[in-house]
């Protein structure tokens, strides 16, 4: 399934797919107000209810339109007309709080939740309506406390947790983003331990970072425990680096290159992070080096005919001022695979460090006829989010591991 292109398509069609909800919800109010309506007149009632139809059918225009300003002057005059009608005041708030007046959307809700002669079903629907609010006008801890309310009431709100979930990993309070995965994973159909993995993870890069290496693997053991996420496999490789446990930290290597090829070219510039604060970062520099000679004495078939290990090696050996090795090694690959353009890129800037400018040009000439693109980026597979730097839960639409790459130039 595309999910990207489901995206997109809900955004551009959002006001239609709310107008859809608003006129079924108020239809539906309309027929029940209208058999419970017994103590009014049948003239006088039929003309509440006419009125009330032609307003809703407007706003429902309007929003079709999308023209939320005209719309939300129809539901006022709609609760004008009759003000015991609830969906009205949810529907209000809800276009409120789309239209950015969140102050507005607050203070229906609030006013909702006040009444003394609503259901218990109806006021646990104006509460999470309010934590919507708050969530989306950036009043984070109030959020929390009203999300929180709604779970008192009824700890089974999937989406009340999910949003929970969300905050917390957004402000990177990840004991309670853990707490709350727990919680998801009880109460969902999705199975929660990819995530959960990830989420231990940052725990325990927090203790890395600390120098509490000790605590630092414990955490890590735990995210094992759950699911061996690449990100999971990478802070063990830097504990074991840390530790001086280079046998253990070759095999890991190995193993992460052998399954995530595509990775290489990050795996290094997340081993080169390191807080330079912490006394062992000579020592972590010096077995990095190891590791990274190790990884370029590899010539493994399979891994050597992905771009992405060629290219880790490249720049490498270009690191070490061993432009010599690097332009043979890309030189035989170029003659064996030549299919990257990225590779294409750093052949050509190597041909003209060691001289060979003509066939650099001819070369130039061939890249520009096939050109597509510019740079190589990282993207996630999931909304199309694009960036530069490495990232483990997208920024964009918060799913954990989406990350992809783009070889383009």
């Amino acid at each position: 399934m595309d999910y990207a292109f489901l995206l997109n398509w809900g955004k551009d069609h959002a006001l239609t797919v709310v107008a859809v909800v608003i006129t079924l919800v108020l239809i539906y109010h309309y027929v029940i107000e209208r058999d419970k309506a017994v103590k009014l007149s049948k003239k006088y009632r039929n003309s509440i209810f006419e009125a009330q139809s032609r307003i809703f059918l407007n706003a429902t225009q309007y929003l079709i339109e999308g023209n939320k300003d005209l719309a939300i002057k129809e539901f006022l005059n709609a609760v004008d007309l009759n003000r015991e009608t609830i969906d009205t005041y949810f529907a209000l708030g809800g276009l409120f709080r789309s239209n950015g007046e969140i102050e507005k959307a607050i203070s229906i809700h609030r006013s909702l939740i006040a009444r003394e002669s609503i259901s218990e079903s109806t006021r646990l629907q104006a509460l999470k309506e309010l934590a919507l609010d708050f969530d989306k006008g950036g009043f984070i801890d109030k959020a929390i406390e009203t999300y929180k309310d709604v779970l008192k009431i009824n700890r089974d709100q999937q989406d009340v947790i999910h949003s929970l979930c969300r905050i917390y990993e957004d402000i990177e309070d990840w004991d309670q983003a853990y707490n709350y995965r727990i919680m998801l994973s009880k109460v969902g159909q999705e199975n929660q331990s990819e995530t959960i993995s990830h989420i231990l993870v940052q725990k325990a890069k927090a203790l890395f970072d600390k120098g509490q290496f000790k605590a630092c693997a414990e955490e890590l053991e735990d995210a094992f425990r759950f699911a061996p996420s690449v990100s999971a496999k990478i802070l063990r490789l830097r504990l074991y680096l840390v530790l001086g446990n280079m046998e253990n930290a070759n095999g890991v290597l190995l193993e992460l290159l052998k399954e995530h090829p595509m990775y290489a070219t990050f795996i290094f510039v997340s081993l080169d992070q390191f807080n330079p604060k912490l006394p062992q970062k000579d020592e972590y520099k010096e077995r990095l080096n190891q590791l990274k000679t190790y990884f370029l004495g590899l010539n493994d078939i399979d891994l050597m005919s992905s771009p992405s290990v060629v290219l880790s090696k490249i720049r490498l050996l270009k690191d070490l001022q061993k432009t010599t090795d690097a332009f043979n090694l890309l030189d035989d690959w170029m003659k064996n695979h030549g299919h990257s353009d990225v590779l294409k890129v750093e052949y050509i800037k190597i041909l003209i460090e060691v001289g060979k400018v003509d066939e650099a040009l001819q070369h130039t000439k061939s890249l520009l006829n096939n050109l597509h693109s510019s740079l190589t980026r990282h993207y996630c597979s999931q909304c199309g989010y694009n960036s530069d730097e490495i990232f483990w839960r997208c920024p964009q639409c918060h799913n954990w591991e989406t990350i992809q790459f783009r070889w383009k130039v």
